[in-house]
């Protein structure tokens, strides 16, 4: 449990962003609620579509909600100007409003729906106006209602801004999906801790209130009240963003949900502190969104692999050699269609998809090739990340083997490999710099027909960064300097599950000096 207490320890700003997004995402959604709710008290169909849209929204995973306002803003950013954030706290802000109306809309409507009617009739028997009878009468008699209804729009809110990290915006999302995709199960139960305790406090507090509302006991009320505002007023002093120190201004580095980008992630960082930088990350992306980040400067910099820029970014289909890949990509990426962005070169290693099996298997059925696996992929189980079904690649290499797998299942890519030694899976979609290919004995099936583009990963520059000459310094001798070997040896010493695990910044670190001294990293294992 000492882990759990020092992870614990390290939240302090994780803590304040999530408190902070959260009380904001349900001030908005106590703002949207409670004027629909004295509207729909006057109108049967208002109620009636209010409650049904509330409704509907709920049934949208909120991972999915908060994804789909990244297009949205990105299509309003072209008519607003290019100070409308696309991503962080506006689409996270946004979701998660929309996830808190509920709740107090209903809980609202239902208190005033069933009010005593002599009540009503005699505010109207004593000449109240509209406003006097909602100020004096019903809004005391509903108070005790609405506040329970914040209550569970609360808890709600808090569980679900975990899922910010998906979109780069800070919260206790990002030590519990780093901890899954490295294993480190103390960050993640730190992470569920930390937010369970959050939701706990928040509903205490506001049951507080919801009491002196209930018995008429205004200390209650401002008790619980100045508890939330004493955790507002923490977080607002503990998680103040990285200030722009006197020649240090703030740069954002972009990663994508496995243990890999986090090392390039804090590698790329290392760098740009020494330059005189002040580093901050944005880490846990998908695919569907960090480029479009990365265009939009909500990012600075990350890394990308060529298949997949060629595939969902330029939306060609076929593939070319991996040189004249990366020369089509360097030029597209900075015309009008790529958004400006610099690819400021290879690190040299290639991280591709690779269909993987257990060696003993992979002998025994005789399956060496795509080919060979497309013969007895009706009888197989095929474990895949949480993309690459949904992925060009997979559509591209299923046209040209006829794989048809009798069933397939999607893992978060550090357990695709847990899956396949516990006989969930027969194959997995793995990745070729990832070091658990040897340490697991896996076997990579070949790809003779060429299906799979290759993945070169590219060092990306956003268009507001392109012409910093200093930035663009600190990191170009990265470019052709990180061989797959050395990459498979740093994701091996993150992703393996012995003592000797080790955290994506301290292996950043080894590569940082590794590649200092010109040294392969597995040497100085």
């Amino acid at each position: 449990m000492s882990g759990v207490a020092a992870a614990l320890w390290d939240l302090r700003d994780a803590l304040a962003a999530h408190v902070l997004l959260s009380a904001a995402a349900l001030g908005l959604g106590i703002v949207i609620a409670l004027p629909l709710a004295v509207w729909a008290s006057r109108s049967a169909r208002v109620a009636r579509t209010a409650l049904g849209a509330a409704s509907l929204i709920q049934t949208i995973p909120a991972l999915a909600l908060l994804a789909l306002f990244f297009p949205l803003l990105l299509s309003l950013r072209a008519v607003f100007g290019q100070g409308l954030p696309t991503l962080g706290f506006l689409p996270a802000l946004l979701a998660l409003a929309l996830y808190a109306v509920l709740p107090i809309l209903r809980n609202a409507v239902t208190a005033r729906q069933t009010m005593d009617a002599g009540v009503l009739d005699a505010a109207d028997a004593v000449g109240m106006t509209p406003a006097q009878k909602l100020r004096l009468v019903e809004a005391p008699l509903a108070s005790p209602f609405v506040m329970a209804g914040i209550r569970t729009a609360a808890v709600w809110t808090i569980g679900a801004a975990t899922l910010a990290t998906t979109v780069g915006q800070a919260s206790l999302g990002d030590p519990i999906f780093a901890g899954l995709q490295t294993q480190n199960w103390a960050l993640v139960l730190a992470g569920c801790i930390a937010a369970a305790g959050l939701a706990l406090a928040a509903d205490g507090a506001l049951a507080l209130a919801e009491r002196g509302l209930a018995h008429r006991r205004p200390l209650l009320v401002w008790a619980g009240l100045g508890i939330v505002a004493a955790g507002l007023a923490w977080a607002a002093l503990a998680g103040r963003a990285p200030a722009q120190e006197a020649g240090r201004p703030v740069v954002t580095i972009g990663a994508k949900n496995f243990s890999e980008q986090y090392i390039l992630a804090r590698l790329i960082g290392l760098r740009l502190e020494r330059a005189g930088y002040t580093v901050r990350y944005r880490e846990g992306l998908g695919s569907a969104v960090i480029y479009g980040a990365v265009k939009s400067g909500a990012i600075d910099v990350y890394v990308d692999y060529a298949g997949t820029l060629w595939a969902n970014e330029m939306k060609r289909t076929g593939t070319l050699p991996r040189a004249a890949m990366v020369a089509a990509i360097g030029a597209w990426s900075p015309r009008p269609e790529g958004g400006g962005v610099r690819m400021l070169g290879a690190l040299g290693f290639e991280n591709a998809y690779a269909f993987a099996m257990n060696g003993a298997a992979a002998r025994a059925k005789g399956i060496a090739s795509l080919s060979d696996l497309a013969r007895a992929a009706p009888g197989l189980t095929l474990g895949s990340d949480l993309e690459f079904l949904q992925r060009p690649e997979w559509r591209s290499v299923k046209a040209a083997y006829g794989l048809d797998f009798g069933r397939t299942r999607n893992f978060a890519p550090s357990f695709m490999y847990d899956a396949l030694r516990g006989n969930e899976a027969d194959v997995i979609s793995a990745f070729s710099s990832d070091g658990r290919i040897a340490a697991d004995r896996l076997v990579v099936v070949s790809d003779p027909k060429g299906a799979l583009p290759s993945y070169d990963a590219l060092l990306l520059v956003a268009p507001g960064r392109a012409q910093d000459a200093r930035f663009v310094a600190a990191l170009k001798p990265l470019v052709g300097a990180i061989s797959v070997e050395t990459m498979r040896a740093a994701n091996y010493a993150v992703d393996r599950s012995d003592a000797a695990k080790r955290t994506p910044q301290a292996v950043a670190r080894d590569l940082d000096r590794h590649l200092a001294e010109g040294q392969n990293l597995a040497e100085g294992q």
